[in-house]
């Protein structure tokens, strides 16, 4: 069952009328197949002009999406071989971001990544996908060992932020995304960054400094959520719907302003209507971009990515 937002509702009373029709008994001697298949033709023209013009606080509900693939996801969907591999050598294992070694179509890849859970017991055990420093330094030890083994870094970044909580500043929060960052923006190999729901706050530039960042079509990517800009500007997060128009968080915007590379088209109707497609979608994209940046040296990767992060906002 696909779980509907609030400016859906008008797809969901057509595919809810098909689901009746479909019920119908079928000895009757009424014929539904024609009216199935023009409410379904409806439905579908619907849905496509919906998500061909959603505001920017549409695209956050739907990079919030509680059915949205997440990083275990795309493990199953879009890589092969993954092998996880835990704890940060210095205080213990953070849950909330993921990593391993993996095979992308053949080639061996170090795959980081936030993890925010499906369900209340998973998402609570994910915390939320909320890194604490203890998952910032296990991140820092992958890039590390990718880097003496050679493989390319692929991060798929999907949090509305790190952790602030206390605990998670008695251990150095700031200090570990800080070093996070730098030791994304030093790595001899290549990485590809993806945004596949939200990309919040330092927590997720700290997976995301790399010399090709991308998004999914309907992801979003802000030093701060619209409902804390709202809080702040407005003192009421009744206008998250402003600030997200005003803080040019969207695919769309970040790709005009040269803040991402390229964004990855989703299925009709967002990444949760069809997870399988999704992840074949960014399997092929991947593939593409590592095949790209592994014809070059470090040194050149290295100038690349400190070139794409200095011109930014000039």
């Amino acid at each position: 069952m696909i779980s509907y937002l609030e400016f859906e509702k008008p797809v969901a009373s057509l595919e809810e009328r098909i689901g009746e029709l479909r019920g119908l008994d079928t000895n009757h001697e009424v014929d539904v197949a024609a009216e199935i298949e023009r409410l379904e033709a409806k439905s579908a023209d619907l849905l496509a002009s919906t998500y061909a013009s959603l505001t920017p606080w549409q695209k956050t509900q739907v990079a919030r999406h509680p059915q949205r693939p997440h990083f275990r996801d795309y493990v199953a969907e879009a890589f092969t071989d993954f092998m996880p591999l835990g704890g940060d050598r210095y205080y213990g294992d953070d849950i909330a971001i993921m990593g391993g070694f993996a095979k992308l179509d053949g080639r061996r890849v170090m795959l980081i990544g936030h993890e925010k859970g499906n369900d209340t017991q998973s998402r609570i055990a994910h915390n939320f996908g909320m890194g604490k420093p203890e998952g910032y330094r296990k991140a820092i030890r992958l890039m590390e060992l990718a880097g003496r083994f050679g493989l390319p870094v692929v991060t798929l970044v999907d949090t509305s932020g790190a952790f602030p909580g206390i605990e998670a500043e008695e251990r150095g929060q700031a200090e570990a995304i800080a070093r996070s960052t730098e030791a994304c923006l030093a790595l001899p190999v290549p990485m590809v960054a993806v945004v596949v729901g939200e990309g919040g706050s330092g927590g997720a530039v700290a997976l995301a400094s790399a010399e090709r960042v991308l998004m999914l079509e309907h992801s979003v990517y802000s030093v701060i959520s619209p409902e804390g800009c709202a809080s702040i500007l407005w003192r009421t997060a009744d206008k998250a719907s402003e600030a997200a128009q005003a803080m040019k968080i969207t695919a769309q915007h970040l790709k005009r302003l040269n803040v991402i590379d390229r964004i990855v088209k989703e299925p009709v109707g967002g990444a949760h209507r069809d997870s399988q497609s999704m992840a074949r979608t960014l399997a092929k994209v991947l593939g593409e971009e590592i095949d790209t940046l592994s014809e070059m040296d470090s040194d050149a990767l290295l100038r690349m990515r400190e070139e794409r992060f200095l011109q930014l906002g000039g």
